[in-house]
């Protein structure tokens, strides 16, 4: 079994690369490539990657390249975390909507817009070259904004999964906080990308008893505190938001803070370095603690169980993925991506029964997916006037004077990934 991560240059990649290592039954790799197109970090993650298979006794072999049709040539799946621009696009995402008073975020916002737009045509062209190499080969989306760009593969044609690590971080939170195996949790997760509530926690599966109301009473303070929300919040809204969340029920709380303290590139910037020159000790052979500091925790376990699940039938028999809404959610259109708890196996991923949204969520989501839909057509066909309309139908814009300043700050920091510009 062949796997590709392009992307696997990335700081992230020891963390996926120690999953494989650990999870070796429920995903037996015999050879995983990692492509990039800086073989500086590829110099650097690969030997550590062959390092850490090694102690840990996996019998694959490693392979790095920067040719990416080579890389791609009989893999059974691709996983995708790139990030267009690197570090120094997200430092720009996360400031310049401050200046109009939004939020600087490099997923959501009008930085998530522009993260979409230097990506989306990417990665529609590294999939086509996966699917001219093995048309059969899943597609495994853990690049940002995971809602739009899973939306625009499948709209595309690809066999393509989205993934994201907030539902699996909250399960594991959750666990811990009952003293239970998180695999004793089942979470009725409902949403979009990065807008998510968990409106049940049941134990032992879909048809469990709901555990959340003595998650409520007896660790909502603790609760509240992981995501910056005020206690009483979760009291009204009788659910667990995902800590994106804050970034609407607190916006200029958020601007607030934001506008006074290090941007999180920056943060991430810094670590990258400190985590860069650890990668480069020979003797190294294990992901190092610094690690668990860049994020994206347990993004290795979600990743093997779902890669297991696409290729093997075997991993969770439920999995919270990105995929297509297909009535699941009525209020929303078919060809919407959510995320929902899904069957997974060899033939995709069907995502299960949803009770009846709040309308309180349900809104939210439809105005989201409806900017998602907008964002998407910036994103595949450019122009100035698709750049606005995406952004005024955001609810972190919503104004058309803040749209068109946003629109001309956009372009203008991201004019060389955009060919239209």
């Amino acid at each position: 079994m062949k796997l590709t991560v392009v992307g696997g240059g990335s700081t992230y990649t020891p963390e996926l690369i120690d999953g494989f290592a650990r999870l070796r039954d429920t995903l037996p790799l015999t050879e995983l490539v990692l492509t990039d197109p800086a073989t500086d970090r590829l110099d650097l993650v690969a030997p550590l990657s062959r390092r850490i298979f090694a102690r840990q006794g996996h019998p694959g072999r490693i392979t790095a390249t920067t040719d990416l049709d080579a890389a791609v040539d009989g893999a059974d799946a691709v996983l995708l975390q790139l990030r267009v621009g690197g570090q120094a696009a997200r430092q720009q995402d996360e400031t310049w909507p401050l200046e109009c008073g939004c939020v600087g975020q490099e997923t959501t916002g009008a930085g998530g817009l522009a993260k979409a737009l230097r990506t989306v045509p990417v990665v529609l062209d590294i999939a086509d070259r996966v699917r001219r190499a093995n048309p059969d080969a899943w597609i495994i989306d853990f690049t940002n904004p995971v809602g739009i760009v899973t939306r625009a593969l499948l709209r595309a044609g690809h066999r393509a999964v989205g993934l994201c690590n907030v539902a699996i971080g909250l399960q594991r939170t959750f666990a811990a906080r009952l003293g239970t195996d998180p695999a004793d949790l089942h979470l009725d997760h409902v949403g979009l990308n990065h807008l998510t509530w968990e409106t049940a926690v049941r134990r032992g599966g879909p048809e469990g008893g709901d555990v959340l109301p003595r998650l409520l009473s007896d660790h909502g303070d603790e609760i509240a505190a992981d995501l910056r929300l005020p206690r009483s919040l979760l009291d009204r809204l009788g659910v667990v938001p995902s800590y994106y969340l804050r970034y609407y029920y607190a916006h200029d709380e958020v601007v607030r803070d934001l506008r006074t303290k290090p941007s999180r590139a920056a943060e991430v910037a810094d670590m990258e370095r400190r985590l860069l020159a650890l990668y480069a000790d020979p003797a190294l052979a294990e992901k190092p603690a610094l690690l668990a500091q860049r994020g994206g925790a347990y993004y290795s376990e979600a990743a093997v169980d779902l890669a297991a699940a696409l290729l093997r039938g075997a991993g969770s028999t439920y999995q919270v993925v990105n995929t297509l809404n297909n009535g699941t959610l009525p209020f929303l259109p078919d060809d919407a991506v959510i995320e929902v708890q899904a069957a997974v196996g060899p033939k995709g991923a069907t995502p299960l029964p949803v009770a009846p949204v709040d309308p309180l969520f349900a809104g939210l989501m439809a105005n989201v997916t409806a900017y998602e839909d907008l964002a998407l057509e910036a994103a595949l066909h450019g122009t100035r006037t698709r750049v606005f309309r995406a952004l005024l139908a955001h609810p972190l814009v919503a104004q058309y004077e803040y749209a068109d300043r946003l629109t001309d700050s956009l372009i203008a920091h991201n004019r060389e990934h955009l060919t239209w510009a």
